[in-house]
Order: structure tokens, then C-alpha cells, then sequence
């Protein structure tokens, strides 16, 4: 995947106000960490998202202060996948989950666990 056709101001990943609250929680306050998104080759389908909680940036990656606590880095590598994605956390009950709106996304296994993109 290349990023060179990639302008990351245009193509940036979006994080709801619910997310972002999570990722605060996640962080705890630890300095120097950032949440980093990235794909990995998975599953039956292709793709799965993968979120880190990290000490440093790869050297692809792309750099978003989402506020003065949270840094998301996107990997660069991924951003052909992960373009126009937004992160939510969204409730059902009394569990929660991230879940990824990538219009990206062209076909998910039935697990949920993976995904494709043309």
C-alpha cells in the first residue's frame, strides 16, 4: 500500500467524543504513550484492525493530538484501508466495544472478525 496519493489532512481517521473518552481512560494519564491504529492480513476476509497502546511512532506513521491527553498515530502503511474510518465506542447493555465505520469496507466475515476492501 502506498500513501504517497494520500493527503492525511483529507483522510483523516475520525475518533467519536465516546472513543475518545476511552482511549483517555485506556491511557490513564501515562505520559509519552499515544494510541496507535493499524490493519494487519487476517481471517477469512482479509483485514483486521488492530489498536496498540504505544511508547513511541513507527516512522510511517501519521500523527493526530486528538486532545492534550490523546495522540492517535495511524499507520501509514494501513491508511489505503483505514481512510475516512471513525473509531466509536458504542454500548449494547452492559458491554461495550470499538467499532469501526470504514466506508472502506467491502465484505466482513460472519464473525466479525475480519474484513475487505476493493
Amino acid at each position: 500500500m502506498s500513501v504517497e496519493s494520500f493527503d492525511p489532512k483529507q483522510q483523516a481517521v475520525t475518533v467519536t467524543p465516546a472513543a475518545l473518552a476511552h482511549f483517555r481512560r485506556q491511557l490513564g494519564g501515562q505520559q509519552g504513550k499515544a494510541v496507535r491504529l493499524s490493519v494487519k492480513k487476517s481471517g477469512c476476509t482479509g483485514f483486521k484492525y488492530v489498536i496498540d497502546l504505544v511508547e513511541q511512532a513507527g516512522a510511517s506513521d501519521l500523527h493526530y493530538q486528538l486532545d492534550e491527553q490523546v495522540e492517535l498515530l495511524v499507520d501509514g502503511e494501513s491508511l489505503q484501508v483505514l481512510s475516512g474510518t471513525e473509531i466509536d465506542l458504542v454500548r449494547e447493555g452492559i458491554n461495550q466495544q470499538i467499532k469501526f465505520v470504514n466506508p472502506n469496507v467491502k465484505d466482513e466475515c460472519g464473525c466479525g472478525e475480519s474484513f475487505s476492501v476493493d
